[in-house]
């Protein structure tokens, strides 16, 4: 895995063969980046990062100064994993790491995020109820993004203010925001 861009460019970070996550390909991160950079603005963001996993996201989003992370997983080896990279790329002020399940994290948080990404198992079963409970919840500030990681066999396109999806390989990414012209 590397960091593609930004003040932690080139630097290289090894995922154990056990570790229990699936990280976003370089390939992918790189084509989400490249929208996020040309459609949005990535300046003094408040970020949260779902099922970081390997912090991929996360440290991506820190090495490009877009602002602080929230990064939540609920594995152990994950949540330590991510400390020590914040540690190593002393970071550690512009990241919290939780350990938490998300579904548990989005129901106890009261606080509001400019942009949310969630890259759960792509066998979860549950990735509308991330995208309901963001909106539900009003987790997001005006004009904030979600961003779910998803596979081919999940299609979110239904739901509640979806905007587009774009795929890298195998790798989906469903984005929602509310537009103006949205009813609910």
């Amino acid at each position: 895995m590397r960091i593609i861009r930004g003040k932690f460019k080139t630097r290289y970070f090894r995922i154990p063969k056990s570790f229990p996550s699936r990280p976003t390909t370089d390939f992918a991160k790189e084509g989400l980046f490249n929208i996020l950079e040309h459609q949005y603005s990535l300046e003094n963001l408040r970020i949260l990062d779902l099922c970081a996993g390997s912090g991929n996201i996360s440290f991506e989003f820190l090495s490009r100064e877009a602002g602080t992370v929230i990064a939540v997983d609920k594995n152990f080896n994950c949540y330590k994993h991510m400390k020590t990279m914040s540690h190593k790329y002393e970071c550690e002020q512009d990241i919290t790491v939780i350990k938490s399940d998300l579904v548990r994290f989005l129901n106890q948080t009261n606080e509001k995020f400019d942009l949310i990404f969630a890259d759960p198992p792509y066998a979860y079963e549950e990735h509308e109820e991330i995208a309901n409970l963001v909106f539900e919840r009003e987790l997001l500030v005006e004009g904030g993004l979600l961003i779910i990681e998803h596979g081919k066999q999940t299609s979110l396109k239904n739901t509640t203010h979806f905007n587009f999806e774009r795929m890298y390989g195998g790798v989906h990414f469903s984005f929602f925001q509310i537009n103006d012209d949205d009813d609910t």
